[in-house]
């Protein structure tokens, strides 16, 4: 398992400087149920709005 997530949404509620996610469980799903072959296809459902840090 990934020790550092990075994340470039710096308007989500776990957003650290330095780009790191600070979630405790990350939830990617690929959109519509399909397959994905790109980054570009998947969704990470953890996003929460809101970073007061922002």
């Amino acid at each position: 398992m990934a020790k550092d997530v990075l994340c470039e949404v710096n308007n989500c509620h776990y957003w650290e400087h330095g780009n790191l996610c600070n979630a405790d469980k990350i939830y990617v799903i690929s959109q519509a149920g399909k397959t994905a072959e790109h980054s570009r296809e998947t969704d990470c459902k953890t996003f929460k709005p809101g970073n007061e840090l922002y």
